[in-house]
């Protein structure tokens, strides 16, 4: 029985591989085909670049930055052909050129959809959590923001039919709330092998912002040796409220929260992962809180809020309910 599913698991991943080899991403190294110079490459790949997508994707302002690259390089770079060999080797990826909306629409259709282990949820969110694209879950404390990542963890290994994206997960934990027992009892749940689930899940503690950036290029490097569904960082803005203090920051914390999530963005581009970042809130104290109590609002500002594809908002149910039965809010 054991050689049994080692040989299916062997399947699938030789699946995986050959899927990767036909529609992408496709490795920098291809980018050699084109005349580029495998030191080079190496020093694109040392810059996080590790796909023909991320070269495209990436301004020629960017590669001009990386240690190595002079003018004259990037500009031999781009006159190999490099952005039209992957028009041309790339059969799923958008063109960087015009398209027609229908061809947009069979695009989207082939959009994987994660299940959040909720039915209702589900709904809310028409389908799941949605792949190509950056989905923010914020709230209050100990309102399951935590606790709805973990599940995702495990969803996203689930086969197709059942609502996953059968790949791995990259958990990027900040505040030390990953806990790998609660992934065996999700898990279990779902019929599914505790130890194959934490084996495909891959973890990393970040401790302060440049930290946090730096861990997604590893990110990079690791998803293009073999398939991952989802991407969660939670929490994405923790870690900018300590480094960063007082209205003199403010522009620097975010033109670098702003970079940090175009770089989560080219992730979901590039290698077609659900990108699921974790927010904390801040109360938003005006006139009305006087009558109502203090308001609370995503931190972030409008960075945060034109980064994220969908914005889902968790409360404290409960205690609301039970406000409502003492009379302090009303029902209305």
């Amino acid at each position: 029985m054991e050689q049994v599913i080692r040989n299916q698991k062997m399947g699938q991943e030789h699946d995986q591989v050959e899927d990767m080899q036909q529609h992408g991403p496709f490795p920098i190294e291809h980018l050699q085909a084109s005349g580029i110079a495998s030191l080079d490459i190496k020093k694109l790949k040392d810059a996080g670049l590790c796909t023909v997508e991320s070269v495209a994707y990436s301004p020629r302002k960017e590669l001009l930055q990386i240690k190595g690259i002079s003018e004259a390089k990037v500009d031999k770079i781009i006159e190999a052909g490099m952005f039209s060999l992957f028009v041309v080797v790339s059969s799923k990826s958008i063109p960087l050129g015009f398209t027609s909306a229908s061809q947009l629409h069979a695009q989207r259709l082939e959009i994987i959809q994660i299940t959040s282990g909720s039915r209702e949820l589900d709904k809310v969110l028409e389908g799941g959590i949605e792949t190509g694209s950056i989905t923010e879950i914020y709230g209050e404390f100990r309102s399951g923001k935590t606790q709805l990542c973990h599940t995702l963890c495990v969803t996203c290994q689930l086969p197709l039919d059942q609502g996953g994206g059968e790949g791995k997960a990259m958990y990027i934990d900040v505040e030390g709330t990953f806990r790998p027992q609660r992934l065996l009892q999700i898990a279990d749940r779902f019929g599914l092998n505790g130890a194959d689930v934490l084996e495909n899940v891959a973890y990393a503690r970040a401790y302060n912002t440049d930290h946090q950036s730096r861990l997604l290029l590893e990110t990079a490097s690791m998803m293009v040796e073999t398939r991952f569904a989802l991407t969660i960082v939670d929490s994405a803005t923790a870690l900018y409220r300590t480094d960063f203090s007082g209205r003199g920051e403010l522009s620097a914390r975010q033109m670098h929260l702003a970079k940090f999530l175009r770089s989560l963005q080219k992730l979901a581009d590039e290698f077609g992962v659900a990108v699921v970042i974790t927010n904390q809130v801040v109360a938003q104290v005006d006139g009305s809180a006087i009558f109502a109590g203090p308001q609370i609002k995503p931190i972030g500002g409008n960075i945060m809020a034109h980064a994220s594809t969908t914005r889902l908002a968790l409360r404290k149910v409960i205690e609301e309910l039970l406000m409502r039965e003492r009379g302090v809010l009303s029902s209305d």
